[in-house]
């Protein structure tokens, strides 16, 4: 395995987590996966910063356990450059689709990679 695919991998592994109800409920667990300088632009079209990830999170859909998920698929990733990656995929929450892409960074070791941009675009139903 290169060292690229291990790249993609990491960054493909952390993705999934980000929308685990059992992370997206707990402060200390997405902190460790979101870099401090995160912007989200949100399949709402609303601006998220880490700051305001604390507040906003664990009372946003896909945060229950008991409720719905989002349903990632066909997650691709490639290097961008030494340290970044860039994955594209799309999910299906309670019916309705989303194109996302993010961008994941890795600073130190100690840190790991972090997600340090995260975009979601709405699919209208009647789009294949």
């Amino acid at each position: 395995m290169t060292h690229e695919t291990d790249d993609v991998n990491e960054a493909i592994a952390g993705e999934p987590a980000l929308i685990d109800p059992a992370v997206r409920s707990s402060r200390a667990q997405y902190e460790r996966l979101l870099d401090p300088e995160f912007v989200e632009a949100g399949s709402s079209g609303r601006r998220y910063t880490y700051e305001d990830m604390p507040a906003w999170l664990p009372e946003h859909p896909g945060s229950s356990q008991g409720g719905p998920r989002y349903e990632p698929s066909a997650i691709t990733g490639v290097v961008l450059a030494p340290g970044l990656v860039y994955l594209a995929y799309e999910t299906d929450f309670d019916g309705r689709r989303a194109r996302r892409s993010s961008l994941w960074r890795k600073r130190s070791e100690e840190t790991g990679r972090r997600m340090y941009h995260h975009q979601g675009t709405p699919v209208p139903p009647e789009v294949a």
